[in-house]
């Protein structure tokens, strides 16, 4: 339960205070527990695991030793579709989740009672260490069904005592009326669905910094500082980013506190993080850029050692202002499989968006189109004026030449008519690849 007086950070649990030989010590003890129910209840792990000659828990002496451990990914899951991968018999889930399946078979992931309360626990604590207080109006406008967003954010915000509203996603001009209505303190979404709900806002005559809107608690998809500065600059809140995946429980694997919005809190008595390098899998050390990997400690259903994210970033154990002594993700950039490679030149998303969103006469939305027309990769850049009277050939150019100063590439630039990108109700689809296409 909370503890702690109004007038300082609100810690929900003990845990995210612990010393680091204290969370060091838990996180050894879960792991050994994790290892033994993958021996003696994953027969696909187990073989794993032994493959790798670990038949012990025993045999795990300290928290190096989980170098030893095999590394699993997306591919485990797809090659044991759907229920290969579960340490519980198949009558003991309480429910079922799944990735969108967008790259083939979806990632099925069940839950047994003790996993959902786990989950709502720590999505309670994220919440918390965003600002939500018990009482706050919540306007959930995340996705509920298969995607975890919409139901992780429902039972964390029903478990610290606020009100949800469980809105979902669509019905644009409906989310405008509800927010104008019911008032909510904390919006829910994807970051760039919230930019939809303040259009939908002003289209309907309002002014959204009237709204009594205080936080926005955003996830889902990857996103930019300058994203972040954009959100608040339409909307009257403090935007709060959150991290998950439905591989270990959905959001809830880590958040950012509102005290400093300095890098995303670990759950680290639930998840083992490592950074590793994606050439080779060798751990890096703290501040190091490379691919997540995350360990289960506390998943009855389906445990996962290692698991390969895909997502870059780094991690810190340097303190936080917000008394937390968690280990936090910072320098998220988005998926290791959504990098671009332009004529030989390695480009992130987020770091086109970054530069998008530093100049002023340009939008927020945006799309990169991929081709090959010819031997190599090309880019184009679509983007939009903030409004008419921009002149679209010189922000084309000016766009342009940023690009080329700060990515060596030439990059064509279209600048479209305002409102012609297509708006995203739940996670924007940003990169459209025509590579192959006749």
């Amino acid at each position: 339960m909370p503890t702690g007086a109004a007038s300082e950070p609100l810690i929900w649990d003990r845990a995210e205070t612990l010393s680091r030989d204290e969370l060091q010590a838990l996180q050894l003890q879960r792991l050994r527990a994790t290892v033994a129910r993958i021996l003696t209840a994953q027969p696909a792990g187990a073989e794993r695991l032994a493959s790798v000659g670990i038949g012990s828990p025993d045999e795990l002496g300290s928290l190096t030793d989980l170098e030893r451990l095999p590394f699993s990914d997306k591919e485990d899951l797809r090659g044991q579709y759907p229920f290969g991968l579960l340490a519980v018999p198949r009558e003991q889930l309480v429910r079922l989740h799944a990735s969108s399946g967008t790259h083939g078979k979806p990632t099925v992931v069940g839950y047994t009672r003790a996993d959902l309360d786990s989950w709502t626990e720590v999505m309670a604590r994220c919440m918390t260490m965003a600002g939500v207080s018990p009482g706050m109006l919540i306007h959930n406008a995340n996705g509920y069904g298969l995607f975890t967003g919409g139901l992780g954010f429902h039972h964390g915000g029903e478990r610290l005592g606020a009100t949800v509203a469980p809105v979902s996603v669509g019905s644009t001009a409906r989310q405008a009326m509800l927010v104008l209505d019911l008032g909510p303190q904390v919006l829910v979404s994807t970051p760039s669905y919230a930019l939809v709900i303040a259009e939908a806002i002003l289209e309907a005559g309002a002014d959204p910094h009237r709204t009594p809107l205080e936080l926005g608690l955003f996830g889902g998809e990857p996103w930019t500082e300058g994203m972040r500065a954009e959100i608040e600059r339409v909307l009257p809140l403090k935007a709060i980013n959150f991290y998950g995946l439905s591989e270990m429980c959905g959001p809830g694997v880590a958040a950012e506190c509102v005290t400093a919005r300095a890098g995303l809190h670990v759950q680290e008595d639930h998840f083992l993080v490592e950074v590793i390098d994606p050439s080779d899998s060798r751990r890096l050390g703290p501040g190091v850029e490379g691919e997540l990997a995350f360990t289960t400690l506390t998943k009855e259903a389906m445990p996962l050692l290692r698991y390969r994210t895909g997502d870059i970033g780094t991690v810190t154990e340097q303190p936080c202002a917000c008394g937390r002594t968690t280990a936090r993700l910072t320098g998220l950039r988005g998926r290791r499989d959504e990098m671009l490679i332009i004529r030989g030149v390695n480009l992130h998303p987020s770091s086109v968006e970054q530069l998008l969103l530093g100049v002023d006469a340009v939008a927020p939305h945006y799309r990169l189109i991929v081709e090959r027309p010819r031997a190599l990769d090309e880019l184009t850049v679509e983007c939009e004026p903030v409004d008419r009277e921009t002149d679209p050939q010189r922000l084309r150019a000016e766009i342009e030449r940023l690009l080329r100063e700060h990515t060596g590439l030439r990059i064509v630039v279209a600048v479209l008519e305002p409102g012609s990108i297509p708006r995203s109700e739940g996670k924007a689809v940003r990169v459209i690849d025509r590579r192959g296409q006749s």
